[in-house]
């Protein structure tokens, strides 16, 4: 059973809802948020200058408004907001509300039959059609105007311990989704679904299959179909090129890599594919072989830039890892790689093709072995922000050791195959020049541990974000002072975003199960 909850009141406005233009997909996020990253590029840079380090410090809370849905909701999906209304899903549940006012326009509920319900990370949008997945692995589209089902389709057989998180990212007339899972040994895919009737259009498989390139990377038939490399994340895409980039999940079984000689292609991956046909264009694997769970899903940020004294169409992403690399886009090549954190001890070095060099003595060990990072990585799923007027990359990221070890010794394992215990942590906000690999400033929070939150620049001057204990912060892009700070009833659960709406401009962040949303005084 599928229930739609409609307050009457606001009926009227709901059914006003325009459709997205799709031209607002190719632009700079002004007037709309209309994609999880507010454009392909993945920046998450907003060119308006309305709120601004001069007024920063004058910004009044518009309107909150908390969300129930019969569990405990954490919004860690980014809203998109298009003509006035904010739409976003929790798992399980979908809202659409009034820009201005935080009212409810309509509330959707999905009847789950299971999956794993650790967030979602919100909708895509056609025209006046909505797409979001649920941790049963289906895909659900909405008719923006009123919230009612469209139609349902499965993407994973949750049976098999598939669940699904990611927001779907609308290229022309292709609607792309993710899948993940952790439990059991699973192959990890990429699809695309035909908009107007969630019909399969083409199947991209992130752990190959038998005569497939790649598959020479994995010794067996066997160690590829249970080999991981799952989508979680929405890519970003380069409509000139037409290639959608995506980073992959790890390789299984984690931390037990005994059955699984070899590169593991394509996992911990940045791929480059034809989003018409699902075809792989060039790749880059920035963990070859991993064995430490440090899926490489982060945000693939496109820059348009000097590299050298040259022009060049580059790719960066702040790996889960620990490294920084900036890739040509159009080929792949790797430009550079830098560590952005001290304490890595994973890796031997860079190899000749830009790859850091696992050392096999960091590897899970049946007594235990210290390595930096932990299982959860320098970077993690937070989204990062790259400001062209700084020319500087921000990404939250953590210091941390953990105790590793191998638990399953068997020649064939299965699962985790071994676990690790962190013994310290300290969370960081880093400032990266992308052409030197660099850090520029770096934020040094004041307690160890704690939550991370995704970020938004601004032309205005801006970088925004939250700390692990409860305030979103505005910084100064270029060198790290805060500029002001608002303290919430809990942490940061997502990303920042902004738009103009009625000559104003507004911020609008999750934290936990309420929106907040700021603007300045009239």
């Amino acid at each position: 059973m599928k229930r739609i909850f409609l307050a009457s009141f606001v009926v009227a406005a709901a059914l006003a809802a325009q459709p997205l233009d799709p031209a607002k997909l190719l632009q700079p996020p002004t007037d709309a948020w209309p994609t999880y990253n507010g454009d392909y590029t993945g920046r998450r840079y907003s060119p308006l200058t309305q709120i601004n380090r001069s007024n920063v410090n004058t910004l009044n809370l518009a309107w909150t408004r908390r969300f129930t849905a019969g569990a405990a909701v954490q919004i860690k999906a980014t809203p998109l907001a298009v003509n006035g209304i904010l739409y976003f899903a929790v798992p399980d549940n979908a809202w659409a509300v009034d820009a201005r006012s935080g009212r409810e326009l309509w509330h959707y509920t999905w009847e789950s039959k299971g999956g794993i319900h650790i967030g979602n990370r919100g909708f895509g949008m056609y025209g006046d059609w909505l797409y979001f997945e649920t941790p049963d692995c289906y895909l659900i589209s909405l008719d923006a105007k009123t919230g009612k089902l469209r139609w349902n389709h499965q993407i994973a057989n949750v049976k098999q311990e598939y669940f699904c998180t990611s927001a779907p990212l609308v290229i022309k007339n292709h609607i792309i989704i993710g899948v993940g899972g952790d439990s059991l040994d699973l192959p990890g895919y990429l699809e695309s679904r035909d908009p107007e009737t969630g019909e399969v259009q083409w199947r991209w498989n992130s752990t190959p299959r038998p005569g497939e390139p790649g598959s020479e990377t994995w010794p067996s038939k066997l160690s590829m179909e249970h080999g991981g490399g799952m989508t979680w994340l929405s890519g970003t895409y380069d409509p000139a090129l037409n290639l959608y980039y995506l980073g992959t999940g790890n390789p299984n079984p984690v931390h037990a890599a005994q059955s699984r000689k070899g590169d593991n292609l394509y996992t911990c991956s940045i791929v480059a594919l034809n989003p018409d046909t699902g075809k792989i264009v060039w790749y880059y694997q920035v963990s070859p072989h991993d064995t430490h769970d440090w899926d490489n899903v982060e945000t693939p940020i496109l820059i348009d830039g000097q590299f050298k004294g040259q022009p060049r169409k580059m790719l960066a992403q702040a790996a889960r890892n620990g490294y920084f690399v900036l890739l040509d886009r159009t080929s792949g090549q790797n430009l550079l790689t830098a560590p952005f954190v001290e304490t890595l001890n994973w890796a031997k070095g860079i190899d000749a093709k830009g790859r850091p060099v696992p050392d096999p003595a960091k590897d899970p060990k049946t007594d235990g072995v210290l390595v930096s990072p932990n299982s959860s990585g320098v970077a993690n799923w937070f989204a990062p922000t790259f400001n062209p007027d700084t020319g500087l990359f921000y990404t939250h990221a953590t210091e941390s050791y953990a105790v590793y070890w191998l638990t399953d010794t068997e020649e064939t394992p299965e699962g985790y195959g071994g676990r690790d215990q962190s013994v310290w942590s300290q969370n960081l906000l880093q400032a990266i020049d992308y052409k030197t690999g660099k850090i520029v400033w770096s934020h040094r929070y004041p307690n160890q541990g704690g939550s991370r939150s995704g970020l938004l620049s601004t032309a205005g001057g801006l970088l925004f974000g939250g700390d692990p204990t409860g305030n979103l912060i505005a910084w100064d892009p270029a060198n790290g002072k805060i500029l002001w700070h608002a303290g919430l009833h809990t942490a940061v659960s997502n990303a920042p975003i902004t738009f103009e709406m009625d000559g104003r401009q507004y911020l609008v962040v999750g934290a936990g199960d309420t929106l907040y949303t700021f603007t300045l005084p009239r």
